[in-house]
This record gives structure tokens, sequence and C-alpha cells, in this order.
């Protein structure tokens, strides 16, 4: 499951979007206008589906103003297939395009091709289930809620989440957080755990999982 944002001025296309994706096992969220986007919603998105034509800000400017605020594919839906127009497209940071009319099963090949191919590392933003990375101001948000984290939580909970499924004692953590020159005991690691986790369940996650006899790891169901 993908959180999916598209934005075109027609509402009947972004009910149809929604629809089709939401088959998939994908959260869609619309809106109509590039005005109406707020930080929340790229921090949110894992896809952005983009209209060209738009009155306004249209979608090749909205494209621009974004990309580097947000690491996700975005793909335009666009009458335009001119090939100039296209690789303005591409060139302002989209990664595809569909040329209006499409088809919706082609539409959603594209979207969940995108989404299995993307494995670029992060460099903004890194999103783990309902848990999101602000990489750039080392925050975190849960469903849009920021959590409260020190510096130390904040880095064992993002060396975590960047490797889901992988396990590290607490040496292995400490080490890799704080390095050789630490100035605490790795035993420390277990509390910083059990202050990140409290932090988390608090806005209904729960994504550190403990392995017992080995140490700990990011839930692979919550990459």
């Amino acid at each position: 499951m993908a959180h999916i944002l598209a934005i075109d001025d027609e509402a009947q296309l972004c009910a149809l979007l929604r629809t089709a994706l939401e088959r998939d096992g994908h959260e869609v969220k619309t809106l109509t206008s590039g005005a109406a986007l707020t930080q929340a919603h790229m921090r949110w998105a894992d896809c952005v589906i983009l209209d060209v034509m738009m009155p306004g800000e249209d979608g090749f400017a909205l494209c621009r103003r974004i990309r580097e605020l947000v690491d996700c594919p975005i793909l335009f839906l666009t009458a335009k297939t001119e090939e100039a127009d296209v690789l303005t497209g591409l060139g302002v940071g989209g990664d595809d395009y569909l040329t209006k009319p499409f088809r919706i099963a082609e539409l959603r090949a594209r979207v969940n091709a995108h989404l299995r191919r993307e494995r670029r590392t992060p460099h903004r933003r890194m999103a783990r289930g309902d848990v999101v990375f602000d990489l750039e101001e080392r925050r975190v948000f849960c469903r849009e809620q920021a959590i409260k984290l020190t510096r130390g939580e904040y880095a064992i909970c993002e060396h975590l989440a960047m490797r889901p499924g992988q396990v590290f004692s607490r040496e292995q953590l400490y080490e890799a957080v704080f390095g050789f020159n630490g100035t605490a005991d790795s035993a420390a690691i277990a509390e910083h755990i059990k202050n990140i986790r409290a932090k988390l369940r608090e806005a209904g996650a729960a994504p550190i999982e403990t392995v017992w006899g080995m140490g700990y790891k990011w839930k692979e169901d919550e990459a």
C-alpha cells in the first residue's frame, strides 16, 4: 500500500483516479489545485500525479516548485503530445507521463511500476508506513503529527527505518549512531528505544520490534 496524491482541476477525474488506485490497496488523496498543496501532503505522498493543464499554476510549474521538496515519483497527465512538452515535463523533474485520454489499467500499471522501482536513496524525505522522516530538518512525523525526539533518539530511529527488517544489536546501534568516541554505554540504547516507542505509540505507531537475544529492527510491514 502506498500514499498517492493526485492533483487535477477536474473533480470527476479526481474521483476516477481515487477509485482506480484504491483497487490496488493504495490510499489516495486528491486536490483540485496546486494552491491547496501543503507541506503535510508532500511529506505524506509516495507518488504524485499531476495534471498539466490547470488554471493558475500549471502542472509543470507546480512540479518545478515541489521537486526539491519531494523524492517520490511524479507522473504527469497531459493532453499535450508534442515532444517538446514531454521533454519539458521530464526536465522540470517529472518521472513519467500519460496522454489523455488514457486507459485506467495503464495508469494503475504505471503507478505500480514506479512504486516497485522506487529504490532511490532518499535525501529530503523518507516514508515508512505512517511514520515520515524529514531528513534535512531531522524531524519525524506520524499521521501529520510532529514527534519530539532527542538528537540521539532521532538518529537511532532513522538508522533503523533506513534498513527495515535488518536486526541490529545494542552495540551495533551505539556504534552506528554515536561512534567509537561516544560517551555513553551501549545499554543506553535500550532506554532510547523505550523512549522512542513511547512517543510513537502516543501517535498510534509501533514500528520498532525487539528480536529477543539479538537486538532491534524496524518492521518490514512498516516499510
